[in-house]
């Protein structure tokens, strides 16, 4: 029993070092990443075409459709038509003749928003990008969105960016596949032209704000909590404290602002719209959602994009901030973690089918 005290002291003692080293380790890697970024900047534009990747797949599909043979002169015809393209491009920059004719552009930006809509940073970056040099008219900006909204003013924030695209005259695109509902809707509609899929989740033009209140549970125990304000609405509704009839109508009448502000702004971009109809907070799947003209056009993105490659070169732009370590060690818990909890969920769901 000793040694086994002692044992367990020791590897007490190991355990407590290794993990105040791992946290000092962090704690440098986070500084010197932090003083390379100052440096080096806060992030990096990606750019990837996507003429390339369809390509590239309906290719790869082709190739492993066709037996040895068929393979070899596929990939020897492919190659002479890249050698005769190359040739061809060296010989029209030699002889300084200009393009006949300019392809326009497809711009696709992401935005997979969370409630604080935390993505709108890189959404402002990769737009004032785009804006820089996309053609009104010619180009074309489609923004594939995810979203099943948040704060009001951060989800303002990130509209008011897609509101930058549209007031320079580039026709703007919304693919929504899953969900653009609240703030992504507000979103959404600043689009010229709105695409779903079948069962995308679209609408939820309503403002909620829930709170809890432990007032009761403090005079119980004899816990006194003073809010002390200067403004008679400068607090309306408090977590502690005891709420009143009068708070609680001030606090209504700012929701229905905000509300009425909402249906402006959905009224303004899409005046086809029966705000009357559809801001009562529900939602619409996709093909309900174009029966109330919220969407213009059932299709998932892929088929958007891959139809506008034949027209288009089509350019996914992305704006990447550099993660320090603690956040990408945080990142990786957290996936970790909704990938045990999924699991587990899935197994009780399993077994509750058996």
């Amino acid at each position: 029993m000793e040694f086994l005290t002692e044992y367990g002291l020791f590897l007490a003692k190991v355990v407590t070092f290794v993990v105040a080293a791992l946290v000092i380790i962090s704690v440098i890697l986070s500084a010197a990443q932090k003083e390379r970024e100052d440096h080096e900047g806060e992030g990096e534009l990606r750019i990837r075409k996507l003429n390339d990747k369809y390509q590239k797949l309906r290719e790869t599909i082709q190739a492993r459709l066709m037996d040895e043979g068929e393979r070899k002169a596929f990939q020897k015809a492919r190659k002479k038509e890249d050698k005769a393209e190359k040739k061809a491009a060296k010989a029209k920059a030699k002889s300084g003749k200009e393009e006949q004719e300019v392809r326009s552009r497809v711009y696709v930006l992401d935005f997979d928003g969370d409630i604080k809509a935390s993505d709108t940073d890189q959404l402002r970056r990769s737009i004032s990008a785009v804006l820089s040099v996309a053609k009104p008219e010619q180009d074309e900006v489609v923004i594939r969105l995810e979203s099943g909204g948040g704060l009001v003013h951060s989800y303002g924030l990130a509209a008011a960016q897609l509101d930058r695209i549209r007031s320079k005259g580039i026709p703007l695109t919304a693919c929504v596949d899953k969900v653009a509902a609240s703030g992504g809707y507000m979103m959404a509609c600043v689009a010229d032209r709105i695409v779903a899929s079948p069962f995308a989740i679209l609408g939820s033009i309503g403002v909620v704000a829930q709170l809890p209140n432990f007032h009761r549970f403090l005079k119980k125990n004899d816990v006194d909590f003073e809010v002390l304000t200067a403004g008679e609405h400068k607090r309306t509704m408090t977590i502690f404290g005891e709420n009143t009839e009068k708070g609680r109508q001030k606090f209504l009448e700012d929701l229905e602002d905000t509300h009425g502000l909402f249906k402006e702004y959905v009224t303004e971009r899409r005046p086809s719209v029966d705000i009357a109809k559809v801001a009562n907070g529900d939602i619409w799947f996709g093909k309900r959602a174009l029966e109330v003209n919220l969407i213009d056009e059932i299709k998932t993105s892929d088929e958007y994009l891959i139809e506008a490659c034949d027209r288009a070169d089509v350019v996914s732009v992305t704006f990447q901030r550099k993660r320090t370590l603690p956040e990408k060690l945080g990142l990786a818990t957290s996936a970790a973690l909704e990938h045990t909890v999924w699991r587990v969920l899935s197994a009780f769901r399993n077994q509750k089918i058996q």
